[in-house]
C-alpha cells in the first residue's frame, strides 16, 4: 500500500466522523438553540429529554475525529490551532456549558432558568463557533514555511460570520425536524411551526455563501464554473431535500422531516468537500503534504478500526433503546 493510498484512508474516516458529529450532535445542538423559544417549561423539559440519552455518545465522534486528525494530519493542528484559538475555545467553552446544564437543570429548582440559559447559550455559542470553523476553512489560512503568519482574528470576518450564522440556522432546522419526530401534541406543532421559517432562513444564507464563495478564491470558482460537470449534482441534490423537507412538512409527515434535513446537510457537506480537496489546509497544503509518517498511520490506523465498530454499534443501540416519542413526565433522568 502506498503513502498516499493511506492518507486517502485516513481522510475519508476523518470526513465520515466529521459527518456523523454534524448530524448526530447538530439536532441536539439545535434543540438547545431553539430552547428559550419553547412554549413553556413543561416543553423544554421534554426538549431536554429527546436528548438526554445521546447527546454525550453523540459528541464521540467529536473527539473521534479530533484525535485522528491530529494523529493522521498533524500539519493541520500546526497551522488551524493558532488560527482558531479563540473560535475553538468558544466551541469548547459553549460545548462544557451546555454538558454541565444536562445535569444540573433536571435538579435545580430556583436556578433553572440560570440552567436553561446556560443550555441555550451553550449550545448557540458552539454552534456559532462550528460555523466560524467551517467558514475559515473555505476562506483559506495565511500560511508560511508550515506555519500560520496570520492574526489572532483572521477567522473574524463577514463571510465567517455569515457561515455562523448559517450553521445556527441548519442546527436549528435538525433540531425542530427531531421534534417533530420524537415528540406529539403543542410541542410537535410548534415544531412544525418554525420548520418551514428555518428552512427558508437556511436556504437563503447557504445561497449566499455558494455566490460569495467563488469570490474568495479563483480555485473553488475553476472548480465549478470552468465547465459544467456531475459536481453540479449535488446543488440538484440539496435543492431535492429542501423540497421534501417542504413537503413532508406540510402533509405533516413525522419522520421524512428529519431525514430529508439530513440529507440536506450530507449534500451540503459533499459540495464544500468537492469545492477544496483534495486541499486539507487551504490554499496551500493538501491532505498528502499534511500527512504524518506512514508508519504512524498504518499503527494508528488498526486500532481505530477496532474502535469504529464498536462505537458505530453502541450508537445504533442506544438509538433503538431510547426509540420513540418523548412525553411529559417520562425521560432518562
Amino acid at each position: 500500500m502506498e503513502h498516499f493510498d493511506l492518507a486517502l484512508i485516513w481522510a475519508f474516516i476523518i470526513g465520515f466522523g466529521v459527518i456523523m458529529y454534524v448530524l448526530m450532535d447538530g439536532f441536539d445542538l439545535g434543540v438547545g438553540i431553539l430552547f428559550p423559544f419553547a412554549p413553556s417549561e413543561q416543553d423544554r423539559d421534554v426538549m431536554m429529554n429527546t436528548v438526554a440519552p445521546v447527546w454525550d455518545g453523540n459528541e464521540t465522534w467529536l473527539v473521534l475525529g479530533g484525535a485522528g486528525l491530529l494523529a493522521a494530519f498533524p500539519l493541520v493542528y500546526t497551522i488551524l490551532l493558532p488560527a482558531l484559538y479563540i473560535g475553538v475555545f468558544l466551541m469548547l467553552s459553549g460545548l462544557i456549558f451546555r454538558g454541565i446544564a444536562f445535569e444540573f437543570r433536571f435538579k435545580a429548582r430556583t436556578s433553572r432558568y440560570l440552567w436553561n440559559w446556560a443550555f441555550a447559550g451553550g449550545s448557540t455559542v458552539a454552534a456559532f463557533a462550528q460555523g466560524i470553523v467551517v467558514g475559515t476553512y473555505i476562506q483559506g489560512y495565511e500560511t508560511a514555511n508550515g506555519i500560520f503568519v496570520g492574526g489572532a482574528f483572521d477567522w473574524l470576518t463577514p463571510f465567517t460570520v455569515l457561515t455562523g450564522l448559517g450553521l445556527l440556522a441548519g442546527y436549528a432546522l435538525l433540531g425542530s425536524t427531531w421534534l417533530i419526530m420524537k415528540t406529539e401534541g403543542r410541542l410537535q406543532e410548534w415544531a412544525y411551526k418554525i420548520s418551514l421559517p428555518l428552512l427558508a432562513a437556511v436556504l437563503v444564507v447557504f445561497g449566499i455563501i455558494s455566490v460569495w464563495t467563488p469570490f474568495i478564491d479563483d480555485m473553488v470558482r475553476e472548480r465549478w464554473f470552468s465547465n459544467l460537470s456531475i459536481i453540479w449534482v449535488l446543488p440538484a441534490l440539496t435543492l431535492l431535500c429542501a423540497f421534501q423537507i417542504f413537503r413532508s412538512v406540510r402533509n405533516r409527515f413525522e419522520g421524512m422531516p428529519f431525514v430529508a434535513t439530513m440529507g440536506l446537510f450530507i449534500t451540503a457537506y459533499l459540495g464544500l468537500i468537492v469545492s477544496r480537496w483534495p486541499y486539507l489546509v487551504p490554499p496551500n497544503y493538501t491532505l498528502w503534504d499534511a500527512a504524518s509518517a506512514y508508519n504512524s498511520q498504518l499503527f494508528l490506523l488498526l486500532g481505530l478500526l477496532v474502535v469504529i465498530p464498536f462505537v458505530l454499534v453502541y450508537t445504533a443501540w442506544t438509538y433503538w433503546v431510547f426509540r420513540g416519542k418523548v412525553r411529559a413526565g417520562e425521560g432518562y433522568h
